[in-house]
Parts: C-alpha cells; sequence; structure tokens
C-alpha cells in the first residue's frame, strides 16, 4: 500500500510539473478590451514560435521586467501562431524557453482586420511590440524587434509619464 500511495504521488508531481503551460485564446475585440481596462502598464509582445527575432527578444523582456518592475508592469505574450499550434504547440514551446508571462493566442486570420484595431500603422510584421499606461494615457507601438537598451529607455519613458504613481 505505501508503495501505490508513493507512486502515485510520485505521478502526480510529474505529470503536475511537466504539464505545458496555459495559453489563453482572445479574439481581438477581447484583446482591445483587455488592453482598454489594464490597471496597470502593460507590454504586449506580438510572436510566434516560428519568429526567431521574436524569440531572441522575449528572454531579455521577462528579465528585464522581472527584476526591475515586477509588480509594476506586466507582460503579455500574444501568440500569432497558426490555429494547429494552439494551444499545445504554443505552450510546449513557451514552457521550454521559460516563458513566464501571461499567454494569450490571438484566435484571428484577417490581419486587415486586427492589425488596424492595435495600430493604424500595423502592417503585420512581427516581432511587433506595444507600450501602454492606462493611467498616463501612454501608448508607443514598434513593428520591430527591440534591443536591450531600446526596452529598458521604453519601460523608464512608459512608467514614468506623468499619472503613474
Amino acid at each position: 500500500m505505501k508503495k501505490s500511495i508513493i507512486l502515485l504521488t510520485f505521478f502526480v508531481y510529474t505529470m503536475a510539473t511537466t504539464t505545458a503551460q496555459s495559453v489563453e485564446k482572445m479574439n481581438i475585440n477581447q484583446l482591445k478590451q483587455y488592453i482598454d481596462n489594464a490597471k496597470k502598464p502593460v507590454v504586449i509582445s506580438f510572436w510566434a514560435t516560428w519568429c526567431a527575432s521574436c524569440n531572441e527578444e522575449i528572454p531579455y523582456f521577462i528579465s528585464t521586467l522581472e527584476n526591475n518592475y515586477k509588480d509594476s508592469v506586466e507582460l503579455l505574450l500574444v501568440s500569432l501562431d497558426f490555429k494547429e499550434a494552439y494551444p499545445s504547440k504554443i505552450a510546449a514551446y513557451a514552457k521550454k524557453r521559460n516563458y513566464k508571462a501571461r499567454l494569450v493566442w490571438l484566435n484571428e486570420t484577417n490581419a486587415d482586420y486586427f492589425c488596424p484595431v492595435i495600430n493604424q500603422k500595423w502592417s503585420g510584421s512581427i516581432p511587433a511590440n506595444y507600450f501602454i499606461n492606462n493611467k498616463s494615457g501612454y501608448q508607443h507601438f514598434y513593428e520591430r524587434g527591440l534591443t536591450l537598451l531600446q526596452l529598458e529607455a521604453e519601460l523608464k519613458k512608459m512608467v514614468a509619464t506623468k499619472g503613474q504613481p
């Protein structure tokens, strides 16, 4: 009986620690509502598992926010992967790379529809990064990857903008 309990405990622990990170599904209207209702500054990184430059910058987004803005700025990783990747491939990819951020898969296929909802000038290319501080009205959109220095400078501007406590 003891062996069974030990084995069961080990099995449950193993399953819990190997389960992939969860990935929420949102359409563009839900994402826009989330952005509009954000209580603290948020950085939204539009990315995909197949985008090398996206995945090059995400680790320093995570570490910079964790080390300098842990409780004051949120990172939201919005995957633009194809439907076949949702949720298992996206979750496994994010877990393997230790992406410690909220994960969302954008359930949209028409970039001509969803891109202008985020930014009128967005052509749909990724990486794309959106910095929002609703308290101050600060918004800045980049349709390109950012270096670590550019990220740090943008975060400082976003949180220092009048209206942020």
